[in-house]
């Protein structure tokens, strides 16, 4: 993400319920955390997509295997590294990923 394009989304999808929390993922996590030069956009689309497998979290994860995508991550690395979390985060965590990565790698 650069400073001068935001995340869409947080502030369409759920402002009008929790504006605090749409605020904060633009601000904070899309516009601080993100921005942080100490690891590349690269490197934090690799570590986001193992976080969200690790948790399960596969709700968020089609956005962040689009965003990997965007940070020069390529289809053959995102699942590559769905496979390699299988074995450390679970197998159904990973076949989870998968159905996200379907949608998203067809595109």
């Amino acid at each position: 993400m650069t400073k001068d394009r935001k995340p869409e989304g947080p502030r369409q999808q759920f402002g009008d319920v929790a504006p605090a929390l749409a605020g904060y993922s633009e601000d904070v996590l899309f516009g601080q955390v993100w921005e942080d030069p100490d690891l590349s956009p690269r490197d934090r689309s690799l570590i986001t997509v193992a976080g969200l497998i690790t948790g399960g979290n596969s709700e968020q994860l089609a956005f962040h295997l689009g965003k990997a995508r965007e940070n020069g991550v390529s289809d053959k690395e995102l699942i590559a590294t769905i496979t390699h979390m299988a074995f450390y985060a679970g197998w159904p965590k990973a076949m989870s990923a998968l159905t996200a990565a379907r949608s998203v790698l067809a595109s």
